[in-house]
Formats: C-alpha cells, sequence, structure tokens
C-alpha cells in the first residue's frame, strides 16, 4: 500500500486548513517538516491505510504531543545522562535489511531502580537520534534478554515503547527481535503480544545463537550473541549543529515544566494553591478567582474512564481569561483547557486520564491555572491562542493543584478506551508471578510424578527379580528332597 502525491497533499493542505480553523499552536520545526517532507506525511498514511481523516488526527496529535514534550529539543544534553550511559539501551550495528538496532540489554535494567520519566525521554532521545540518522527509514528493536528474570520485566515500560509506535512514530518499526527469551518470562510476553496491532506481531521474531544469522549478518552480531563483533559498549554523544538558547533561569530555583514544555519559575517555598504574584520577574496582580477544590484534583472512576474536574468562578468585577496547564499533557486531555469568564461566570473542567497510562504515577504530577483580566469576551480560539503566546508584561495570576486518587481509581486504569482491573504495573508484575509460579509448580509436579514412575518400574523389576530368585530356590530344594528320602530309608534298613 503506496500514498500518491495528491493524497500526501491532500494530507499538507487539510493539516494547514485544520491548524487555521483550531488555532494550532506547534514547534516551528514540526511545521516546516510538514511542509518540505512528503515522506513524513507519507507515513502516516500508509500507517492508516490511506484513512485520510484518520491520518490527518495522527499527525495533528503527534504534532501536539512533540510540542508539548519537548521533543525537537531532546539532547543528551538535557536527559538522565547516566541512564544513556549505562549500556542498557544503545544503538550499534544493522540487520540484513540494513535497518539500525535500537538494542535493549534488558538485564541492565531492573524494574523501579530508575526514574521512568527520564526513562522516556531516553527512548524518546534515541528515537528521534534514529530519525536524523537514518532519514526516517525504520528501525529495528533488539531485546537481548539472555540472563534475565522477573525483576528485568518491566511491564510499563515496554508498554510505553510500543505507544510510541503506535501513537507517534508511524512506519517506524522493521521488526522486533527476541533473543534468548527465558521461558520463564513467556506469560509476561503474551500479555505484551495482546498490546501490540496486528502488523506488529507479524515482526516478532524470537530467536538464539543459531537462528540469528537469518534476521542480522553474523558480522552485524556481537559475539555474546555467536556473532563476531567483539564490540564493547560505550555512549558517543550525537554531532549536531549546537542550538543557542538565550533565555536562562536562576539555576537556584526550581522549575517545574507544564503543559507547552517552557518552564514556569517555582521558588522553593511556594506550597501547592499559592496564588503566585510574580513570573518571569514582571510584577504581577492577584485576580479574584475561585477554584474548587482549592488544593488537588479529585481523580475517581465510573468503571471506564478514570476523570476528574476543576470549578473555576469569577468572582471578579473585570472579565477573565483562563489557560490550564500540566506536567505531563500527553497522559491527559482537558477540556476546556483556556476560555473566558465574565463577572460571575462559572466553568467545569473535565481532565481525562488518557488510555494506556496508570494511575499508580499521578501523585506526581501537577496542574497550573493561569488566569487574566481581559478586556473582551468575544475572543475565539485562535485569539485565545495568540493572548496566551504572550504574556510579558500581562497581570497574570497562577494557582497550582496537587492530584488525588479516589479508591476506585487506584484500582482501575483504561485501556484503549475500556477499563479493566489490577493493571498497575505492579499487578502486572504480580499476575506474572503468580502464572510463572504455577507454571514452575506444575513442572515440579510432572518431575515428581516421573521419578515416581522410575520408582515404581524400579520395584516392579526388583519385584519379578525376586520372585525368579524364589522360583529358583524352590525348584532346587525340590530337586534335593529325594535323594535325601532314600537316604534315610536306606539306613532304616540297616537298622
Amino acid at each position: 500500500m503506496e500514498a500518491t502525491l495528491q493524497q500526501i497533499q491532500e494530507l499538507r493542505e487539510n493539516f494547514f486548513q485544520k491548524e487555521k480553523e483550531d488555532g494550532g499552536d506547534f514547534h516551528p520545526a514540526d511545521i516546516a517538516r510538514i511542509k518540505n517532507s512528503d515522506d513524513w506525511l507519507r507515513r502516516f498514511l500508509v500507517h492508516n491505510e490511506l484513512d485520510m481523516n484518520q491520518s490527518l488526527q495522527m499527525l495533528w496529535d503527534t504534532c501536539d504531543w512533540r510540542k508539548k514534550f519537548g521533543t525537537n529539543d531532546i539532547t543528551e544534553n538535557n536527559v538522565k545522562r547516566e541512564y544513556l550511559e549505562d549500556g542498557s539501551l544503545f544503538v550499534h550495528n544493522r540487520d540484513k535489511d540494513g535497518r539500525s538496532l535500537l538494542i535493549f540489554n534488558c538485564k541492565k535494567h531492573v524494574k523501579g531502580q530508575k526514574d521512568f520519566e527520564e526513562l522516556k525521554r531516553c527512548v524518546v532521545y534515541w528515537f528521534e537520534r534514529l530519525e536524523r540518522l537514518d532519514k526516517g527509514k525504520p528501525i529495528t528493536i533488539f531485546f537481548d534478554m539472555a540472563e534475565t528474570g522477573l525483576s528485568n520485566m518491566d511491564m510499563e515500560y515496554t508498554k510505553y515503547l510500543i505507544s510510541l509506535f503506535k501513537m507517534y512514530y508511524p512506519e517506524f518499526l522493521n521488526y522486533i527481535l527476541i533473543f534468548e527469551m527465558p521461558w520463564i518470562l513467556n506469560a509476561a510476553f503474551k500479555i505484551i503480544k495482546s498490546w501490540l496491532p496486528a502488523k506488529a506481531v507479524q515482526k516478532i521474531k524470537f530467536v538464539n545463537k543459531s537462528s540469528l544469522k537469518d534476521v542480522v549478518p553474523s558480522d552485524q552480531a556481537l559475539k555474546c550473541w555467536g556473532g563476531t563483533d567483539d564490540y564493547v559498549f560505550s555512549f558517543v554523544p550525537e554531532q549536531r549543529t549546537p542550538v543557542l538558547n538565550d533565555n536562562k533561569a536562576d539555576d537556584s530555583k526550581k522549575k517545574v515544566h507544564f503543559a507547552d514544555g517552557s518552564p514556569l519559575v517555582e521558588t522553593p517555598s511556594s506550597g501547592f494553591g499559592d496564588v503566585i504574584s510574580k513570573i518571569d520577574g514582571a510584577n504581577r496582580s492577584n485576580i479574584s478567582l475561585d477554584i474548587s477544590p482549592p488544593d488537588a484534583i479529585n481523580f475517581t472512576s465510573d468503571g471506564s474512564e478514570v476523570t476528574g474536574s476543576i470549578t473555576l468562578t469569577n468572582n471578579d468585577e473585570q472579565i477573565i481569561s483562563y489557560k490550564i496547564k500540566t506536567t505531563s499533557p500527553e497522559k491527559f486531555r482537558v477540556r476546556p483547557s483556556t476560555g473566558v469568564l465574565h463577572p460571575s461566570d462559572l466553568v467545569t473542567i473535565n481532565v481525562l486520564l488518557q488510555p494506556g497510562y496508570q494511575v499508580s504515577g499521578l501523585s506526581r504530577e501537577k496542574f497550573l491555572i493561569m488566569s487574566l483580566v481581559v478586556d473582551s469576551g468575544d475572543l475565539n480560539a485562535q485569539e485565545l491562542a495568540e493572548l496566551w503566546k504572550q504574556t510579558a508584561g500581562k497581570n497574570v495570576s497562577l494557582h497550582r493543584l496537587k492530584c488525588n486518587l479516589g479508591s476506585a481509581a487506584l484500582e482501575t486504569t483504561v485501556r484503549n478506551g475500556n477499563a479493566y482491573s489490577a493493571l498497575k504495573s505492579v499487578d502486572i508484575d504480580r499476575e506474572v508471578r503468580e502464572i510463572s509460579t504455577g507454571v514452575l509448580q506444575l513442572r515440579e509436579s510432572h518431575n515428581r510424578l516421573i521419578a515416581e514412575v522410575k520408582h515404581t518400574q524400579k520395584l516392579q523389576w526388583l519385584t519379578i527379580i525376586v520372585a525368579i530368585l524364589f522360583g529358583v530356590i524352590v525348584a532346587f530344594s525340590m530337586s534335593h528332597s529325594e535323594p535325601h528320602e532314600e537316604t534315610c530309608r536306606i539306613l532304616r534298613e540297616h537298622q
């Protein structure tokens, strides 16, 4: 299935028409890519089987995620460098199709020992580096699972990796190679396969030292895989032209990143729910905006979705515009995220946890409510977006909220739009452990049964041997009883 130049151009025109109507605010590098790269747009069309509406939505969502995640600005200088240097994830050599190998050395990764948000940034770093290196050609994921066990199986990490391919990196996967997976992890991989689309499942190949040569040439395979390459890992930074950034913040202050990826400076003494009267060094005046609940968004579950809400009431005598930001915009859908309130007006902001994300990490997230006085209440979406792009010199008030989890939300997370219980990563791990323990018990019972059968067989042979010996003894005794009786008769006669 291939996209035509006409379809690519149609997708491009549809995107910019939607941007004009909806007031999209995307990274300039991504806008330039849409204008100039037919191949990038082709990938969205092929991924969605040439469905124009789905391709447009995926392209839009991808650009939105890239802007919020700060994808274009990720380098080895702003990710956790020690994670890049520990050898648990790196790029080296190519498969038989000439595609780069992104290698996960699973025995060097132990679930829970690393900061998950930093791990995600490291994965995106390698995805972006490979996009530049191979100009968007597909890559092969290589899971080196030799010498691994249950502690090395991180379901949440794997699920995030899958979500990147499904949602933001179309037509970027060549193969998934799984090298020497221990049988004890079979149950976990059955769960993982259920997360993959049908096309991706077909790309999974389980390999060992003898079969790896069918997908990775011997000179491209490490010696520990049975190949001839004696490479020893050492992280090498990417050689790129540095991007100058004159926006320097005071390092003595703590930075909290909200929504669009730009840091808002938070002084260490400020607590949650406090209204901050300073931003970027400019003096701001407080605005009378009532926020309920005042300290935290309370998330609950109705059995299908995990949601929370905030109510904003304008107690001021002037018109107020508001905007909602969050530390992890990829996790949430916030509706409406911006708007205008006349005096005494109120609005309820609904916050939805996106499908595929775990509720267990929500307690670390924060929301920021920004508000300022405006002259007119008749602002459209594009005008609101432009308003919030230029806040310097304006009277802006900030209000921070934590996230609280209700007991129902703690037990439920959302996958593909449907709720399912006990799928927090810890529950998945527990399920895998229980299945694996059951398999071990079955194997032990099987071994005991075999041992008992062998023991029974030995007893049967021993019984046969004893019976034979007993028969021989009886026969021998009987054969000697007649001469003895004859001897006794002769002796009696002589007497």
